[in-house]
Order: structure tokens, then C-alpha cells, then sequence
């Protein structure tokens, strides 16, 4: 009979979060899966936790995936945490629970302290509906895309951003989103924890004037004007179509795809008609 996999929401920074339920699971599991043993042995400690720990994150999750199935497989119960808040939000845990699914596994899913929760219900925005964004991309371009994308969405947005990247994010939204209302959150529940409820222009103003650190949760307010109608591209051909999300802003390479699976091409079809693009 194969064994449990839990997945054992930490605190995102006040050791006071943790919950009995976590803390009795830890006690009785055969293995825990961390993302960073370092960080979470000193979680354990603090609560005289002693028990097998073991690495499993994003660089290592194919290899260290199949180990742990494996063990759970021979009957081992393994307790999978993170380094703060619920695993399998925007981290590799969300991997290891569709593997666990797969092999029919069961999973045990604790409640407990989650960031992104914590910012929504303070930023007194419109929490009925949203949608969750996660970190944005690293690159750029690619971040600017998801911008234009998600700039209409009306429901409360949320995303998680580091320190070194927050200034160029909170730029592009000015750009993109426009200048609308936003909770910026900073180190929740630590003792230096900081919640900024402004328009977006006044925290860029914010942190220019001071040095940035710690995590990031931003809860953006969703769009409020009138929704621009869908581009109509059934019309154009496939290098008018290309030349049209080019002038969305979008890449050429990103726009020859776009073109390919909508119009059912080969690439080297659609790249042979923008080549002096």
C-alpha cells in the first residue's frame, strides 16, 4: 500500500503561523521534501522537529520527483513544504503533485498561511473575483506581453515580484495598466512588514527615494473603462497579420508563432513572406 503525500503549508515569516495540524504531520511523517533544507532545518529546529529532510526544488524536481514517488510508492509518508506559504504556488511542488496524481497517490492539502491571501483580503480591493498572476516574466518583452494582455482584465490582479525587479514592474504597469489603484506588500507578517495603498505612479515615487528589499506581493485593481473590441485578423494575410501584432508590440518571433497555430501553417511557410520584416 503506497503512503500519503502531505503538503504542509510554513509561515511566510511569524514562526506564530505554523499550525498544530503542520506541526504533528511533520512529527510523524518518514521524509520531508523541502525546497531549501537549509532555510526549513531551521524551521524544524525551532520546533524540535527531527526527521529525515531531503531537497526537492525547481532545478533538480525531474530527478528528485521520481525519487520521492518511488518512496511513496514502497509506502513512505513524505511532507512537502517550501520555503514559505503553500507549496505548489508558483513553485516545482505543483510538479511533484501532479506525478503523486498520476501514480494515484493520495494527497493530504493542509490549510495554512498563503501571501497572496493575506495581501487580497488587505488591500480593501474587490476580492468576489480575481485573478492570480504569480511572478511575471523575467524577460522584458515577455512581461510587457502579458501586461498588454491582462490590461483589461477586470477582476483584482495579483502578483509576486522580487526586490530587484519591482521599480522596472511597477514602470511597465504605469505604461500598460495606467495609473490605477495599488497594494503593495512587503515582507508580510516579519517585523519590518510594509503595506503601501496608492496609485501605482505615487509608490513608483515611493521607491525611488529608498532602497528595496524583501518579497513582493502587489494587488493590482482590475480595469475599469470600456473594453476595446477584438482585433479582427480573418482578413488580412498571413504577412498583414504578422505586420499587425508586430505593431501590438508583440516580437516577430513571438508573432510568427501566433500566426502558425492560428492559421494551421508550417513556420517555414510564414517566414519565408516576412523575411525583410
Amino acid at each position: 500500500m503506497s503512503g500519503k503525500l502531505y503538503i504542509c503549508p510554513t509561515p511566510i515569516g511569524n514562526l506564530e503561523d505554523i499550525t498544530y495540524r503542520t506541526l504533528r504531520v511533520l512529527n510523524e511523517v518518514d521524509l520531508i521534501a523541502a525546497e531549501d533544507t537549509r532555510h526549513s532545518v531551521k524551521l524544524l529546529n525551532h520546533f524540535e522537529i527531527s526527521k529525515p529532510l531531503t531537497s526537492y526544488f525547481e532545478h533538480n524536481k525531474d530527478s528528485k520527483g521520481i525519487y520521492l514517488i518511488n518512496k511513496l510508492l514502497e509506502g513512505e509518508n513524505i511532507a512537502l513544504i517550501s520555503d514559505a506559504g503553500m507549496p505548489g504556488i508558483s513553485d516545482p511542488g505543483e510538479d511533484l503533485i501532479k506525478l503523486a496524481i498520476e501514480h494515484n497517490i493520495e494527497i493530504d492539502v493542509l490549510p495554512g498561511a498563503t501571501a497572496f491571501v493575506v495581501a487580497l483580503v488587505g488591500s480593501g480591493m474587490n476580492t468576489h473575483k480575481f485573478a492570480f498572476e504569480g511572478f511575471l516574466d523575467r524577460d522584458k518583452k515577455i512581461r510587457r506581453s502579458r501586461l498588454e494582455e491582462v490590461k483589461e482584465e477586470e477582476r483584482t490582479m495579483i502578483f509576486y515580484e522580487s526586490p530587484h525587479r519591482l521599480k522596472d514592474t511597477l514602470k511597465d504597469m504605469l505604461k500598460i495598466l495606467g495609473n490605477r489603484e495599488i497594494s503593495v506588500n512587503r515582507e508580510l507578517t516579519k517585523k519590518y512588514q510594509e503595506v503601501i495603498r496608492q496609485d501605482i505612479e505615487t509608490v513608483i515615487n515611493i521607491f525611488n527615494e529608498k532602497d528595496v528589499k524583501g518579497e513582493f506581493v502587489l494587488i493590482v485593481d482590475g480595469f475599469k473603462g470600456e473594453k476595446t473590441l477584438a482585433n479582427d485578423y480573418s482578413n488580412l494575410s498571413e504577412r498583414e497579420y504578422v505586420e499587425s501584432l508586430l505593431e501590438d508590440g508583440m516580437s516577430k518571433k513571438d508573432a510568427i508563432k501566433v500566426v502558425c497555430k492560428e492559421r494551421k501553417l508550417k513556420k517555414d511557410v510564414v517566414y519565408k513572406q516576412v523575411l525583410d520584416l
